[in-house]
């Protein structure tokens, strides 16, 4: 309304009167029909407004304690940046999903979805207001603070979701009187006090999931009144008492995982295997004492792991189901043999006997009933015990693993022939079966503009689309090893999701976590007739996941939403609806009420605007369109378009010297003579002018001699480009690879010079890092990025994807992370960040990682088919380091070159925590520049008193963890070694 009327006072304004009586008139009735007309318009908006937006608001007591819910987050991302401006329902709050209720005639708040929004602060208790809202997710945020009591006051709440956050406190009483909820999900935070009683009065509760927590005290025995629980999960915290023989009375319990808790001195309750439903019980580490029941009458078990207590006596004998595929029962007092009863099992995947007092003979005839799919893999783990003799022929087939390492029987290791099974073997998880009847070319031809891939299944052969990235973790899986199950996980997965079985692709490696629970990463790809997904598909995608409407499953047990990975056409796309959800019919209704109303008021406006002053209007365009933003940088120049034409000669080809995602990369020649890297932008890659100088401005404040330094921009006749200053050498890539790059410059990169850069880009990184302000991320780092200049000093560059942090710690490093989608170059992403979408300054180590690797080998990132960090390990782990070092660095010093490689790996480790800082980093680098000084002084005098120098060192890695260096210096002297 504000801007019709602020029209409508421009409109008044625009005659020019002129006074000559001859026009007086013609004006006079001209301004007057103008005044008539702008008061219809305003008449029939408001019509229209009350129509649309008066029928539809949210009450009062609802906006207020959305308001107040806001008052209490914290948002340093920005994510809820529409938050407390207007109506909720209808001003776009992110992640507030309303819903029209036709009894009372308004919107009510039914789902706040705040997934993995870079959240803290605390709960308010004003939630409690919002008696509308079926779904509360904060999960995965950085939330303190308590559960306020008040949201037991959510009569309509069916799924309260708050895992990964820093809650602590009670649980609430007033949690135990929600009617309608199904699903708790209070895992991963610092809940203490005990387990409320009250819980036991939920009609409708299916999950309990609130492992790794601090729950104390005894477990309500009164929770055998749940009519609906089938997932008990409360490992990691801290139980005591004993365990409730009432538990066995719950009608649809089919998960109890109750590991390292405190239940000391007590039993394993024998009414536990009347259980009908039960499919895992998982009671590691409880200190439980006694003897182990017999569950062969539990005829739907899956998985038993009673490890790690005190349990005694003998293994029951009796025939347990058949369904049965994990059996641990090690670190206990068992004592006996081991009974025959195992040989039945059909889909058995593991039986851990190790650690007991088991005595008699090893049995040989488990694995002959194997038959669920040739994929299992079976591990018999029946190491230090007391086990005498073999019992037959010990032969297993090459998918069974069989350990005896400490038990008498190794004695007679030669004897028996049983060796290998008597010394450190190791039982390995294989890859995920390849279910793909095609071979799509090794190099991805897919558009360049990103996150387009080949799906080889597809009907239509190897064609490109784009995928809808999914983490997704099995919480309480009913399986040891996933390959055997990977198809039945397919089909469940598509037929929940209504998608075909070739839509659906899971990422390796998968990634088994303490618990035991597995994380997947899981593609889901358009139809075959379209190259990604509408909007409409995809947020139906998205609502099926968030709102958990895919059904539990007996054999992968409870899933939980990690996040969702948005790249290529999706990029801009946000998961979190904001739309009113309101009712379909009263949305119809609304529409064709007024649509009418909008048509005439559109069609007026057109008609005095357009044709009134048609002049006027095309000027304005022709204006909009070649305007710019004044701005004003210290060292930055703004250019003009045709400066930057005549620069690069029209952008002609033969001045192109790179392309990436963003456009393409001229070198110029400025009036001055400077000579300059221009990057121009293409059209589908523009930022809005806001965004396009915020970067600049960005820039302008970066100085550092390991970065490339920003001489300009321009930013008119629709074009954004930026000017560098130019870099002789060009890329690393470009030289490690031969390519042009090489050809014209030549490979002068002996190991000095490759030092020298390594160096000089982590020194580029670490003043990002610490001393830029605010603190950046670069989150695409690789060897196309490390630009050299004459004199082969690197500078990092490209700067397009780059993400601010907060402020960095008191030592220097930024511990602070932040979520958000994946963003890098295949290759050379975090695989924590790509798994967790938490991005932290371990992000860069890890891409810096390959970078050394390329360095040291030549080998690009990811070639036919294999990544660096594998090539690497394998030659290491095989005693050839030396093999892989690049052929074209000439000599090098072993020692240098060792430590390097395993700098090299440390930062290339999965999980960021076992990473070095950049500080740390650029600290080991000077370290092996001295030990190059010293090495080139010993090696000098070597070569002038004619010592020999040895031609070739091996070393073995066999773990990168644990790595140390394998050579011992002789002598003080460091071997320099000339690759072959």
């Amino acid at each position: 309304m504000s801007n019709l009327h602020a029209k409508g006072r421009n409109f008044l304004r625009a005659p020019v009167f002129d006074w000559n009586c001859r026009d007086f008139s013609n004006q006079f009735i001209m301004a007057r029909s103008r005044l008539l007309l702008l008061g219809f318009l305003i008449a029939l908006s408001t019509c229209c407004f009350n129509t649309v937006v008066l029928g539809q608001t949210t009450p009062e007591n609802e906006v207020s304690a959305m308001k107040a819910v806001y008052s209490r987050l914290k948002d340093p991302m920005k994510n809820l940046r529409r938050w407390g401006k207007g109506d909720p329902c209808t001003s776009e709050w992110s992640g507030v999903i309303c819903a029209f209720d036709q009894k009372d005639g308004y919107l009510h708040v039914r789902e706040l979805r705040l997934l993995r929004r870079n959240l803290s602060g605390t709960l308010s208790p004003e939630l409690g207001r919002l008696t509308h809202v079926v779904i509360l997710d904060f999960m995965f945020n950085n939330i303190s603070g308590s559960i306020p009591k008040e949201i037991g006051n959510m009569t309509a709440l069916n799924l309260l979701l708050l895992s990964g956050n820093q809650i602590s406190g009670h649980l609430p009483d007033e949690l135990g009187y929600l009617p309608n909820i199904t699903r708790f999900q209070l895992d991963l935070n610092n809940i203490s006090g005990p387990l409320p009683k009250s819980f036991a009065n939920l009609p409708k509760a299916v999950h309990f999931h609130m492992n790794n927590n601090s729950i104390s005290g005894q477990i309500p025995p009164e929770l055998y009144k749940l009519p609906q629980l089938i997932h008990f999960l409360l490992d990691n915290n801290n139980l005591t008492g004993y365990l409730p023989e009432e538990l066995s009375m719950m009608p649809k319990l089919r998960i109890i995982q109750l590991d390292n808790n405190n239940f000391e001195g007590t039993e394993i309750p024998k009414s536990y295997t009347n259980m009908s439903t039960l499919l895992k019980l998982s009671l590691r580490n409880c200190k439980l004492q006694g003897a182990v029941p017999d569950f062969s009458t539990v005829p739907k078990l899956l998985y038993l792991d009673l490890s790690y207590n005190k349990l005694n006596g003998t293994i029951p004998t009796n025939k347990l189901a058949s369904s049965v595929n994990t059996i641990d029962l090690s670190n206990n007092q068992l004592d006996g043999t081991i009974p025959s009863n195992f040989s039945h099992l059909q889909r058995l995947q593991n039986l851990s006997l190790e650690n007991n007092y088991l005595s008699g003979d090893v049995p040989t005839d488990i694995w002959q009933n194997l038959s669920f799919a040739s994929a299992s893999k079976l591990l018999l783990n029946f190491q230090n015990n007391a086990l005498t003799n073999i019992a037959g022929n010990l032969n297993p087939p090459p998918n069974v693993t069989v350990l005896l390492e400490g038990n008498p029987v190794c004695r007679r290791a030669n004897e028996l022939d049983i060796t290998r099974y008597c010394g450190n073997q190791t039982h390995t998880r294989e890859d995920l079966p390849n279910t793909s009847n095609r071979t799509c070319p090794s190099v991805n031809l897919c558009p360049v503009s990103g996150g387009y891939e080949y799906v080889p299944d597809s009907p239509d052969g190897c064609i490109c689309s784009a995928p809808l990235g999914v983490g997704f973790l099995l919480r309480s899986p009913g399986i040891s090893d996933f390959p055997p199950y990977f198809e039945m996980f397919r089909h469940y997965i598509t037929s929940n999701l209504q998608l075909d079985l070739y839509q659906l692709q899971i990422s390796t490696p998968f990634v088994w976590e303490k618990g035991p629970r597995l994380r997947l990463f899981l593609k889901l790809f358009p139809l075959y007739t379209e190259d990604q997904f509408n909007e409409t598909a995809l947020q139906d995608l998205v609502d099926k996941l968030a709102t958990y409407t895919i059904p539990g499953n007996d054999t992968f047990g409870p899933y939980d939403l990690l996040n969702f990975t948005l790249s290529g056409p999706y990029e801009y796309y946000d998961v979190i609806p904001t739309s009113s959800g309101m009712n379909k019919g009263v949305l119809a209704a609304i529409v064709l009420g007024s649509i009418s109303c909008v048509a005439i008021i559109i069609m007026a406006i057109m008609f005095i605007f357009l044709k009134v002053h048609p002049k006027k209007q095309k000027d304005q365009e022709q204006k909009e369109k070649t305007a710019t933003v004044p701005m004003k940088v210290d060292g930055i120049q703004r250019f003009s378009f045709e400066e930057l034409s005549k620069a690069a000669d029209d952008f002609t080809d033969r001045n192109q010297i790179g392309q990436g995602g963003y456009g393409k990369v001229y070198k110029g020649m400025l009036a001055d003579g400077t000579v300059v890297a221009i990057k121009r932008a293409e059209q589908a890659s523009l930022q809005g002018q806001k965004e396009f100088f915020t970067e600049i401005e960005l820039l302008s404040r970066l100085h550092h001699r390991n970065l490339v330094s920003l001489v300009g921009y321009c930013d008119e006749q629709n074009e954004q480009m930026l000017v560098y200053e130019f870099m002789t050498n060009g890329s690393l890539r470009d030289i490690l690879s031969g390519n042009d790059g090489a050809a014209r410059y030549g490979n002068p990169l002996n190991f000095r010079v490759r030092l020298n850069v390594a160096l000089g880009s982590a020194r580029g990184l670490l003043y990002l890092h610490t001393e830029a302000d605010p603190p950046i991320i670069h989150r695409d780092i690789k060897a196309n990025n490390i630009l050299l200049d004459r004199k082969y000093n690197a500078k990092v560059s490209d700067f397009g994807i780059s993400r601010l942090f907060s402020e960095p710690d008191t030592d220097g490093s930024v511990s602070a992370h932040v979520f958000t989608n994946v963003k890098g170059t295949p290759g050379y992403v975090d695989p924590e960040y790509f798994m967790t979408h938490k991005l932290t300054e371990k992000s860069d180590v890890y891409s810096l990682g390959i970078v050394f690797l390329e360095i040291l080998t030549g080998l690009k990132s990811i070639s036919h088919g294999k990544h660096i960090v594998q090539e690497v390990l394998t030659a290491c782990q095989e005693g050839q380091m030396f093999s892989i070092i690049d052929r074209n660095m000439g000599a090098f010093p072993s020692e240098c070159i060792e430590k390097f490689i395993a700098l090299a790996l440390r930062c290339c480790e999965d999980e960021g925590k076992a990473r070095p800082t950049m500080l740390e980093v650029v600290r080991e680098l000077e370290d092996i520049t001295a030990m190059l000084s010293q090495s080139d002084t010993i090696t000098s005098e070597l070569d002038s008193s004619g010592s020999a120098i040895p031609g070739s060192l091996s070393l073995s890695i066999y773990r990168r963890s644990t790595y140390t260096s394998g050579n011992d210096l002789v002598s003080g002297v460091i071997p320099t070694i000339r690759p072959r």
